[in-house]
């Protein structure tokens, strides 16, 4: 039997994986409607639940790698599986000490990855772009979003592409599994600013998971942006990033002032907001950008708000340490103004 990758397979910061079902039982109980939107759509499992639920979904997210995987596993289009496995069983092959060095393994080589599994990387990345035309547009963002799913799983790092590790790096050879679509057709896709997208859509239930302390997302996956863009431009500093793009308002001062926009721009008949209280981290750079009495202050001016808690063991990738972590799920339904 085949194995694959679902699309909850994947490390994530602030991924819902395991909050879903909690979230979608709360959603159900307050919430009625067709159309369901989430602008912060990070891995897509938000996306994945409510596409059982709902006629219509909208998936939003500011990064390539995300959309790529958006594409693969949500996005209608043609492709044959058994072509796929073909041309993963031959890079899977592929016995790296025979590759010449590459862009990616000179910059991430004995870093991120050993020198072997880097210079594999490089190999197939380039061979997907030289060879996209053979391929559907469904077919290719499958076997990019395999690699993705599959090389994290051996990554020199803690979880996420800010640093690497600085010790020797295991000999674990990269072994793409391919990842599986799903299988539904009620799937709309953006990339774009969050706030510049709320003023063009309308919908049903909107849910916002926006970023919540100073970390942007845009530099801890910075990676796997390279190898999606893979536009091979120069890289700077130890942990080998380009120069900064797509940066989030919702990682600065201006968080409460971004995020309040936001609010007052959706037009939907429900507000579902997802949030935790790491604010109360030792850790400056964990400390939330807007306070949990400012969003509900915020939230209770556009509608009636429920709030609801849920104890949760947050994903920890550094030296931040604080107790009773919490996840916070706050519903608004929104104020009719006829």
């Amino acid at each position: 039997m085949e194995e694959f990758s679902n699309i909850e397979n994947r490390r994530y910061i602030g991924s819902k994986t395991k909050l879903r079902s909690w979230i979608f039982s709360l959603i159900e109980k307050n919430c009625e409607g067709r159309v369901f939107v989430d602008l912060f759509a990070g891995t897509g499992v938000i996306g994945a639940e409510a596409s059982k639920k709902f006629k219509s979904i909208t998936l939003n997210d500011i990064l390539y790698s995300n959309i790529i995987s958006y594409n693969a596993f949500f996005k209608e289009g043609a492709f044959d599986v058994k072509k796929i496995s073909r041309i993963i069983d031959r890079y899977n092959k592929i016995d790296p000490l025979l590759l010449k060095e590459n862009y990616f393994s000179k910059n991430f080589g004995g870093k991120y990855f050993s020198e072997e599994n880097a210079r594999l990387i490089g190999y197939i990345r380039e061979d997907l772009k030289r060879n996209k035309k053979e391929l559907s547009d469904k077919e290719y963002s499958i076997i990019l979003t395999s690699l993705l799913y599959s090389l994290d799983k051996i990554a020199n790092t803690v979880g996420h592409y800010e640093a690497y590790i600085k010790k020797e790096i295991g000999d674990k050879k990269l072994r793409i599994k391919q990842i599986k679509p799903l299988k539904i057709k009620n799937a709309t896709i953006y990339r774009e600013d969050a706030n510049t997208l709320a003023r063009k859509i309308k919908a049903d239930v909107v849910y916002i998971d926006p970023p919540y302390n100073s970390r942007q997302y845009s530099r801890f996956y910075h990676l796997l942006e390279t190898i999606v863009k893979w536009n091979k431009k120069k890289l700077y500093g130890v942990a080998l990033k380009p120069t900064p793009e797509n940066l989030s308002e919702y990682c600065t001062s201006r968080a409460s002032k971004t995020f309040a926009d936001l609010i007052d721009n959706l037009k939907t008949k429900y507000i579902v907001v997802s949030y935790n209280n790491t604010y109360n981290s030792k850790s400056s750079s964990s400390k939330n950008k807007i306070k949990l009495e400012q969003i509900k202050k915020m939230l209770e001016e556009k509608g009636d708000t429920k709030i609801f808690k849920k104890k949760h063991q947050f994903f920890n990738a550094g030296k931040t340490d604080f107790n009773d972590h919490q996840e916070w799920l706050f519903i608004t339904k929104v104020y009719d103004k006829n």
